[in-house]
């Protein structure tokens, strides 16, 4: 596996090394021993899929607030999303700022968002599914959100957004 920074403190983009032969491919996503190594107890509680019908959707921005924050691997196993992560913790150097990743079925790239941040994406693609791991159990008390064109953040979406639920796009400004 190759870790990468993002610009967000302790937000990570893992490229799983492929070894191929004439059967197909090999190649590991998830080390709990490397990840650990660079301060990422990534132990998973849920795994959950979401699908997308139609490009343009727009999901997110989600988290869960304290204590029941959550960490997430997030991998595109079908179609293609820009995927943005936002720090929300409040003693983080990076507090308050995004960060994003295409994750896409053909890169295998998976998006590491530490517990304290927000996640959200917008899908590049039809018919586009994402798999996720998450660190803590859903506690539906704790959800929480932000809305993808909050001005706090200005975050730069690739396109406009075409379908959002009406809970994501009636999300109040965030005042943390």
């Amino acid at each position: 596996m190759i870790v990468r920074d993002t610009g967000v403190k302790g937000a990570y983009v893992i490229e799983p090394e492929v070894f191929a032969d004439q059967r197909g491919f090999f190649a590991r996503l998830y080390n709990a021993r490397e990840l650990a190594e660079r301060g990422l107890d990534m132990a998973v509680a849920e795994c959950s899929v979401a699908f997308n019908r139609s490009r343009g959707t727009l999901r997110g921005l989600h988290y869960q607030t304290a204590p029941r924050e959550q960490a997430k691997l997030v991998r595109c196993t079908r179609g293609s999303v820009y995927d943005v992560a936002v720090d929300l913790r409040p003693g983080s150097p990076t507090h308050l700022r995004w960060t994003h990743v295409e994750l896409d079925a053909e890169n295998r790239f998976v998006l590491y968002v530490p517990a304290g941040c927000a996640h959200g994406y917008l899908t590049l693609d039809d018919e586009t599914e994402l798999l996720y791991w998450i660190s803590r159990p859903y506690a539906p008390e704790a959800e929480a959100g932000i809305r993808g064109n909050d001005p706090r953040f200005g975050i730069r979406w690739p396109a406009e957004p075409s379908v959002m639920s009406p809970r994501d796009a009636s999300f109040p400004d965030f005042t943390g």
